[in-house]
């Protein structure tokens, strides 16, 4: 069971340093939707996911592939990036299409923070999705956490945070102590704040109004 006093959460990609998760269990956090997508992936099938800091990192992986085998996945800023196969909506990625399929994955936020971890001992891709299996995961370690949201643009959004003091809460058994670091209390005081209504909180955060206006049948209930 981790130390609760060891458990810290960065608000965006541009909060912290790669060093600082040196040797530390992180958790990368990008509901809308990086996150959902890559879980939505692996649960029906995808074979691998490459998370990648750009076009060009991607394009330089997929030269090397035979095409049969790969999928280009991601966005820009919200929306599909051109020649791409899919966006970054987690109803693309159906059994049917990623089965078997090697994807490699490009978003704004959430692979940029995958990448930016690397000096972590281990990486976990954290949703709503897969709550119950990060617990699970974390429980079994006894070295510092990071909770990692990825935000929008280095700003904090409200979706990964409320996921992050989930997290905190359910490892404190909703009793925080006064030894927790101040990313934690924040966290934890939200998700107290806006937990009995997750969707609704997260329907009217400012990255799902972004995502209204470019999907505008909507997919932040799949998140």
């Amino acid at each position: 069971m981790p130390d609760l006093s060891y458990i810290d959460v960065f608000f965006s990609v541009q909060a912290f340093q790669e060093e600082e998760l040196r040797g530390k269990t992180a958790v990368i956090i990008d509901v809308l939707r990086a996150s959902s997508s890559i879980t939505t992936a692996i649960s029906n099938g995808a074979k691998k996911i490459i998370p990648v800091a750009d076009m060009s990192d991607a394009m330089k992986i997929a030269n090397t592939m035979d095409q049969k085998d790969f999928l280009l996945c991601g966005e820009k800023n919200g929306s599909k990036i051109e020649g791409y196969h899919l966006g970054n909506s987690p109803a693309e990625y159906t059994p049917e299409v990623v089965k078997g399929k090697t994807l490699i994955f490009n978003t704004t936020n959430g692979t940029k923070a995958i990448k930016k971890a690397s000096l972590a001992n281990q990486i976990y891709v954290g949703t709503f999705l897969n709550q119950q299996s990060i617990l699970n995961a974390l429980k079994e370690h006894d070295d510092e956490i990071v909770l990692v949201c990825s935000g929008w643009q280095g700003r904090l959004s409200i979706e990964d945070t409320l996921f992050a003091g989930s997290i905190v809460h359910n490892i404190s058994g909703g009793n925080l102590p006064d030894s927790a670091k101040d990313g934690a209390k924040v966290a934890f005081g939200l998700f107290e704040k806006f937990g009995d209504d997750l969707e609704g909180a997260i329907s009217k955060s400012d990255h799902a109004k972004r995502l209204a206006e470019l999907v505008p049948n909507g997919d932040i209930p799949l998140c």
